[in-house]
Formats: C-alpha cells, sequence, structure tokens
C-alpha cells in the first residue's frame, strides 16, 4: 500500500515543476548554461536547481556535464 502524499510534498513536487520550466526557458533561450548562471537567471536557490534539473535529465530533457567547476546544462534536442 503506497502511503499518501503530504500536502507539503505536493506544493514541493509543485515547487521543483516550476523550477523545472523556469530552467527550460533560460536554457532555450541561452542554449548552454551553468548551474551558476541559472541561479542568477531564475532567482532560484541551488537545491532548487539541483531537484529540477535532475528531474530534467531523468526524462531525457536535458543533459548535464562537469565543465569549468561547474555543472553545466543544455535542452536535448531530438532530430526529426
Amino acid at each position: 500500500m503506497k502511503p499518501y502524499k503530504t500536502e507539503d510534498q505536493i506544493s514541493m513536487i509543485t515547487e521543483i515543476g516550476i523550477v523545472a520550466g523556469e530552467i527550460w526557458r533560460a536554457l532555450d533561450d541561452k542554449d548552454e548554461l551553468p548551474i551558476a548562471e541559472l541561479i542568477d537567471v531564475t532567482h532560484c536557490s541551488r537545491d532548487l536547481i539541483l531537484m529540477a534539473a535532475g528531474w530534467l535529465a531523468r526524462e531525457a530533457h536535458i543533459t548535464i556535464k562537469h565543465a569549468e567547476g561547474d555543472y553545466w546544462m543544455k535542452i536535448r534536442r531530438r532530430s526529426s
């Protein structure tokens, strides 16, 4: 039997989803950004950026690489 989600869990999931959308818009505009810049652009905490990025990466919407001392994110473009 699955436990019911609490109100706090639902609001956190919603917040992560909203931040995922903000990351998507930022990457769509700039193509590739490090976490440090995503924090500045979205005005979100590093923790929320990482949670939302994990969600987007798991769903194969973005790629993440480690370079220049930070994690860089880029939209995964699907070929037609």
